[in-house]
C-alpha cells in the first residue's frame, strides 16, 4: 500500500546478524508454534496438522527475520540479501530484472508462466509494538505487512522446490500447468517499483500470462481471503492548488485580491463537486491542508490547498481533473486571483481481470467478495496493466491500521496465504 495510505478500510540465512537469528530466540511475547497450528483459522485445513506446523514455523521465522531489518524505498541491501539467500538454495534461476528487484524462475518446461509478487520496502516509522523481534533499525518499520508478503512468496518458492524434488506427497511436477516466477520488488510505498519491473521485460522473457499478489488486511477476520472482480483499489493523485492574489491591509481590503477567500470558495465547492462525481462512479476528492496569508489583519496574497483525488477509471480521472480546474478558475475569478494547479500521476487503479477472477473463485470456493472498491492505492496496478492479474486481501483480524507504529499480526494467517498461493500455482 502506498505510503500515503495509512488508514485501513473496513469492508463486509539473511543479510545481517539480526536477520539470521532463529525463531527460537523470539520466545518473548510469541506463541507456541504447535499450539498455534491447532488453532488455525477456518479455511486452513487442506494441509495435515504436521504440515501446517512445519509451514507455520517456516513462515514465522522468515517473517520475523525480515521484520527485524526494515529498509526503505530502493535501498534494500539487507532485505535483498536475505531473500537471495533463501532463493539461492532452490532449483531456480535467481536474477535482478531491474535495480532493487529480485526474481526467481522455476523452469518446468511449460509454454506459459504464472507470477507471484511480494513488495520488500518498509516505512519511515519508529516501531512501538514492543515485540521481541522488533525493528533493529531506528525510525524504520515493517508497518504495512510487507514482511509477511515476502514470507508467503518465499515459502511458496520453497514448496515448489520440494515438489520438484518429489518431497510433497500427492503432488508431482506434472501438477504445475505453468512455469513459476517469483517477483520481489522495491519501492511500493514511494515511487512504484512495480512499474520498473514491468518495463524490464521480465514478463515477456518468460511468457508470463498471469500474476497474483496479497495484501494483509486488518479489518477482515483472521485468515479470510477476499477480493472482487474489476476495480478493487483506487488511482491516487496528489492534488495541489496555489492561489496567487494581492496582499493589502484589511482596512483597505478592496485594494487586495484575497487568495484565502479563493481557497475557501474552492474547498467548499470541491465537496459538492465530489458528491456529484460520486453519483456516476465511486471516487472521492478531498482536501486536508490549507495554508495562506502572513498575518491576521492583511488580505492573503497567497494560499495553498493540498488534497487527493481517488478514482477507478481513466475516464473519471480526466473528467475530475477538468472539473477541478474549472472550479479553481471560478474561485480565482471571484476574488481576482490567478492559480497554479498540479496533479501527480500516482498509481493506476488496481483492477482485477474479470475472467481470471472467475477462475480464482472456482479454485478458492471460500473466498469472500469485497462489496465495493476501496479508496486506497497500490502499485500492483502496474502489473495488471501489463498482464492479467488478481490482487487478494488476507485478513489479520486485528483492526490495527496499516502504517500504525503498533501494526502487528499473528503469523498463523500467513499459512492461509501460502495455501492460497499453492492452489493458484496449480490452477488450470
Amino acid at each position: 500500500m502506498s505510503e500515503r495510505d495509512g488508514q485501513s478500510v473496513s469492508i463486509a540465512g539473511g543479510g545481517s546478524a539480526a536477520a539470521a537469528a532463529s525463531t527460537s530466540r523470539d520466545a518473548e511475547g510469541s506463541r507456541d508454534i504447535a499450539a498455534g497450528a491447532a488453532a488455525m483459522p477456518a479455511g486452513c485445513a487442506p494441509a495435515a496438522d504436521a504440515a501446517i506446523s512445519s509451514d507455520l514455523a517456516e513462515l514465522t521465522q522468515m517473517r520475523r527475520d525480515l521484520h527485524r531489518i526494515p529498509e526503505l524505498d530502493d535501498d534494500l541491501p539487507e532485505t535483498t540479501a536475505y531473500v537471495r539467500n533463501v532463493l539461492s538454495g532452490l532449483s531456480c534461476e535467481v536474477f535482478e530484472p531491474c535495480t532493487g528487484a529480485l526474481c526467481a524462475y522455476f523452469d518446468l518446461g511449460r509454454d506459459e508462466t504464472v507470477a507471484l509478487r511480494a513488495d520488500m520496502d518498509a516505512l519511515p516509522i519508529e516501531e512501538a509494538t514492543g515485540l521481541g523481534f522488533a525493528s533493529c533499525h531506528p525510525g524504520r518499520m515493517h508497518a504495512c505487512g510487507h514482511d509477511g508478503h515476502m514470507a508467503m512468496v518465499l515459502a511458496a518458492g520453497r514448496w515448489v522446490d520440494r515438489v520438484l524434488a518429489g518431497e510433497v506427497p500427492g503432488v508431482g511436477p506434472e501438477a504445475f500447468p505453468r512455469n513459476v516466477l517469483l517477483v520481489f520488488q522495491p519501492a511500493e510505498e514511494t515511487t512504484g517499483g512495480a512499474k520498473r519491473v514491468c518495463e524490464s521485460g521480465v514478463f515477456e522473457r518468460f511468457s508470463t500470462t498471469r500474476i497474483f499478489g496479497f495484501h494483509l488486511w486488518p479489518d477482515l477476520p483472521e485468515g479470510v481471503v477476499a477480493s472482487r472482480p474489476g476495480p478493487l483499489l483506487a488511482r491516487s493523485s496528489e492534488t495541489t492548488l496555489v492561489f496567487h492574489g494581492l496582499s493589502a491591509h484589511i482596512a483597505k481590503w478592496r485594494e487586495g485580491h484575497d487568495a484565502v477567500g479563493a481557497a475557501a470558495r474552492f474547498v467548499v465547492g470541491a465537496k459538492w463537486l465530489s458528491r456529484r462525481l460520486e453519483q456516476d462512479e465511486p471516487c472521492t476528492l478531498r482536501f486536508g491542508r490549507l495554508v495562506g496569508g502572513t498575518v491576521r489583519n492583511a488580505v492573503a496574497g497567497e494560499a495553498r490547498v493540498e488534497g487527493s483525488l481517488r478514482v477507478f477509471s481513466d475516464h473519471m480521472f480526466d473528467r475530475a481533473r477538468d472539473e477541478v480546474r474549472s472550479l479553481a478558475q471560478t474561485a480565482a475569478d471571484e476574488e481576482g486571483c490567478t492559480f497554479d494547479l498540479t496533479f501527480s500521476e500516482g498509481y493506476p487503479p488496481v483492477v482485477n481481470d474479470e475472467k481470471l477472477f472467475e477462475d480464482v473463485c472456482a479454485t478458492l470456493p471460500g473466498m469472500q467478495t469485497v462489496p465495493e472498491p476501496l479508496l486506497i492505492a497500490e502499485d500492483f496496478a502496474f502489473y495488471q496493466r501489463h498482464l492479467p492479474g488478481v490482487f487478494l486481501l488476507l485478513g489479520t483480524g486485528t483492526g490495527i491500521p496499516l502504517h500504525a507504529d503498533t501494526f502487528a499480526f499473528d503469523e498463523r494467517v500467513l499459512v492461509r496465504g501460502l495455501e492460497t498461493y499453492r492452489a493458484l500455482l496449480l490452477m488450470p
